[in-house]
């Protein structure tokens, strides 16, 4: 991976000296010559350290440093400045920069100064994210043979770059399974930026990925940076990506594939190194065959496909479950009665682990600190509720397809119920009839 310098100095001679002798040394130097230059260059692409001079035709150096460490804490700072200038370095370092050095550079001098440099801002960021990542405790799902499975193939996603796509009902857990992977791959220490697209629409779901310019629209009063820009070099998490405006989908397919993109009212061209994931719980074959989803889309985040099965199908993982989850919630009695387990799993649980962790919650607050009993858990009296067995595909004949499909009319969604199987299934069936 290239290391990038960006040298900000106003004199010429200087910042082609210092541009072409880190080039030599093998990094990637970029050289500007004024604030207004550097501020669009960082705004760009992602450096690992700046040589700063301090008296900038438009400014000065030190007015930059707090912004620069605040929106990127990573990277090192090292001023590069006059013999009479060394007040106001020792002041730069005071608002956040790493070093100094003196006019003229000593260029072996700025090569060690500047290697350590980086060292030390890469130590720190790695102790950074390792400190918040031991004080998070690991996700546990069940272990049935199911859940051991969705473990390994999350262990293998975490050790790619591939975009993964999690599947499954909701509440089985797709968010916690996302952040476990960003969590355990190489960008581990870059940032998880996630948004559910569900919960905006056309303009606003636009405007929170892509960013916007100020006055791109009419409530558009400052400049905002986009989800796409903040999840630079981490993990950007798109939660039921199956509800994006075939619009909106289109636009972000260029991104994946071009790598680039531009905020809502702006022609400049902006760059995001963002390992992708997504999740839903609809049926994304079978939103591709009726067109509410485009095919080049699902086949770019398709990649590597994770199911997550729901709660009912995996009985055995309900008791380990019950006790992980009471846990965490801080309960004096982990340990439920078997009366309360009986309950429990007889349940079918329509809102999977996350419907499980609430009713648990509810249960501790009418318990008041005693042991849970089965009249803590008021209403959860449904009987278990296995959903319709789907008829094995060799047994579909093509005439038991077309007579369901003839008794509703050619509503493919209410003859796959019919039939026990999914639309994309039920679609496959159908491609595969015209084709013999």
């Amino acid at each position: 991976m290239s290391v990038d310098v960006l040298v900000v100095d106003d004199d010429p001679h200087v910042r082609n000296l210092l541009t072409e002798h880190l080039a030599q040394a093998g990094y990637v130097a970029y050289g500007v010559a004024s604030l207004d230059e550097a501020r669009q260059a960082a705004a760009d692409r992602r450096f690992s350290a700046v040589l700063l001079d301090l008296h900038l035709p438009d400014g000065n150096g030190l007015d930059w440093i707090p912004e620069l460490r605040e929106e990127f804490p990573d990277v090192a700072v090292i001023v590069v400045t006059g013999h009479g200038d060394i007040p106001q370095a020792v002041e730069a370092m005071r608002r956040g920069a790493d070093h100094f050095l003196t006019k003229p550079v000593r260029l072996q001098d700025l090569e060690t100064l500047l290697r350590k440099s980086i060292d030390v801002r890469k130590v720190h960021k790695q102790y950074t994210a390792r400190r918040r990542l031991d004080r998070r405790e690991e996700p546990f799902f069940g272990d049935s043979p199911a859940m051991r499975r969705v473990r390994e193939m999350v262990a293998v996603a975490a050790e790619s770059d591939a975009p993964v796509l999690l599947m499954g009902e909701t509440g089985t857990g797709k968010g916690v399974l996302a952040r476990w992977i960003h969590e355990h791959s190489v960008r581990q220490t870059g940032p998880f930026v996630e948004i559910n697209c569900s919960t905006l629409r056309g303009e606003l779901l636009a405007s929170e990925l892509f960013g916007h310019a100020r006055g791109a629209f009419t409530s558009a009063v400052d400049a905002k940076e986009g989800l796409i820009e903040v999840a630079d070099s981490g993990t950007l998490f798109l939660d039921e990506i199956g509800d994006m405006d075939l619009s909106l989908q289109a636009a972000f397919l260029k991104v994946l594939e071009e790598k680039v993109f531009r905020r809502l009212g702006e022609v400049r061209l902006r760059r995001s190194d963002f390992r992708l994931i997504c999740a839903t719980h609809q049926d994304l074959e079978a939103l591709v065959e009726t067109g509410r989803f485009r095919r080049d889309l699902f086949y770019r985040i398709n990649v590597f496909p994770i199911v997550l099965p729901p709660l009912r199908e995996r009985v055995e993982d309900i008791p380990p479950l019950v006790e992980y989850l009471l846990k965490t919630l801080g309960a004096p009695h982990p340990r439920v009665a078997p009366e309360v387990l009986r309950l429990l799993t007889a349940y079918a649980w329509p809102g999977n682990i996350r419907e499980l962790r609430n009713v648990l919650e509810r249960a501790l607050l009418l318990a008041r600190g005693e042991p849970l009993r089965p009249e803590h858990f008021p209403g959860l009296t449904t009987p278990r509720r296995l959903p319709r067995p789907a008829l094995p595909t060799e047994r579909l004949e093509p005439a038991r397809v077309l007579e369901v499909l003839a008794q509703v009319g050619g509503n493919k969604k209410e003859a796959a119920r019919r039939l026990g199987i999914s639309r994309a299934t039920l679609y496959r069936h159908l491609r595969r009839m015209k084709t013999t």
